[in-house]
């Protein structure tokens, strides 16, 4: 993945902390490097959590606060049913990625894996792939892994990392943008604690010759 101020990237999460859990680090290392870094969560993230709907504008301010953590520059939300893709048409879904993507004019996208036991993720997965297709002017998409999700996932052929990016400068400001999402951290053992967030990145850092990383999947690259 190249680094040098010349990209922009879009990272698309189904949820509200998925975008840091899974690409934090990276996304720091982007907007360090000078590249445009955009956020879309297409969920509202929280109706089928919560009962307490007036959530949703408590979890976007999280979203924004941890994006200036991050230094993503713009936030974008398609606010379509928490935990319920399956019952929204795929079109939709892939509009919802699609009008971003026409916005922000991505060169790099980084979404889900399809590796997943949240079925909102296999869903988004599924549209960046449409959204990405040849001659969107996308240059590269790549899956990230989500702590939690990607771990739980049962019966698939697993999550085969192709990418690792260095973020040993970069794995605690990860920390504390997560720290933003005030309902989302948990405690030891669970894989959204800090504590367990640092070993991810401490195990894909032994994995790749530095002290921590986090691992992707290219699943398109168009050169």
């Amino acid at each position: 993945m190249i680094f040098d101020g010349s990209n922009t990237v879009l990272v698309i999460g189904a949820h509200p902390d998925d975008e840091v859990l899974g690409a934090g680090g990276t996304m720091a290392k982007h907007a360090a490097c000078g590249d445009e870094v955009h956020v879309l969560i297409v969920t509202e993230g929280t109706t089928h959590q919560y009962s307490d709907t007036d959530l949703i504008e408590e979890k976007q301010d999280h979203t924004r606060a941890c994006a200036d953590v991050l230094g993503a520059t713009g936030v974008h939300f398609g606010e379509l049913p928490d935990m319920r893709l399956d019952t929204v048409a795929h079109v939709d879904v892939n509009d919802a990625i699609e009008t971003v993507c026409a916005e922000v004019e991505p060169d790099i996208v980084y979404t889900h894996s399809r590796r997943e036991v949240n079925q909102d993720h296999v869903a988004v997965h599924d549209s960046t792939l449409v959204a990405a297709r040849p001659g969107s002017g996308i240059s590269a998409v790549v899956a990230y892994e989500t702590p939690s999700s990607t771990d739980f996932a049962a019966n698939t052929d697993g999550f085969t990392p192709s990418l690792f990016v260095d973020i040993s400068e970069y794995v605690d400001r990860k920390i504390t943008a997560f720290a933003e999402y005030k309902t989302e951290i948990r405690e030891l053992p669970h894989p959204r604690s800090p504590d367990a967030l640092h070993a991810i990145a401490t195990t894909r850092g032994a994995a790749s010759g530095v002290t921590a990383a986090e691992a992707f999947d290219i699943l398109r690259a168009y050169r």
